[in-house]
């Protein structure tokens, strides 16, 4: 993988410190990527313009994060068959719980995988996305099953030292 599979907007230049969690995942998992701030009330002929031209450029999936009002996964989801993941920002005065709403009560046949709020959210937005893309790609399905197994072995790991310090 060279060009960008993964598109990832984001509402605002505020949400980047959270969505680089997103670019980590990615990362780490050799997928690469574009990014970019794009409102859906701020800047709806340039979000429009990314979006439908984003199959065209190769990205097979997009990553939407938005706080408050949150139409931005919505609006993307409405402009391209592409699989649209939302990722709700933490703030405002619901503290994130508003954008989650506004990101999950999609009406039907307008489908959008919602993550939790905030970096977690990022974090499984990432992930969800190089699983999507591991279907037809098996290098990428080695990683992340690899990537499985090392969270299981460190649990264990965790596990046995809470057992062999309760024995003391």
């Amino acid at each position: 993988m060279s060009d960008p599979t993964v598109l990832i907007l984001m509402g605002s230049d505020s949400d980047l410190t959270t969505m680089e969690e997103t670019a980590r995942v990615l990362t780490e998992f050799g997928v690469p990527y574009e990014m970019h701030v794009s409102s859906a009330h701020r800047s709806p002929a340039k979000t429009s313009k990314l979006t439908r031209e984003a199959e065209g450029r190769g990205i097979q999936v997009i990553i939407a994060a938005a706080g408050m009002a949150a139409h931005l996964a919505g609006v993307v989801a409405a402009e391209t068959p592409l699989p649209v993941i939302a990722v709700p920002m933490p703030g405002g005065a619901l503290n994130g719980v508003d954008a989650l709403y506004a990101m999950v009560q999609m009406p039907g046949g307008m489908p959008v995988a919602t993550m939790a709020i905030g970096k977690a959210g990022a974090k499984n937005a990432g992930l969800l996305a190089v699983q999507m893309l591991s279907l037809s790609c098996p290098e990428l399905r080695t990683k992340f099953v690899a990537y499985k197994t090392r969270m299981a072995e460190e649990v264990e790991e965790k596990d046995q030292a809470l057992q062999a310090a309760l024995q003391k």
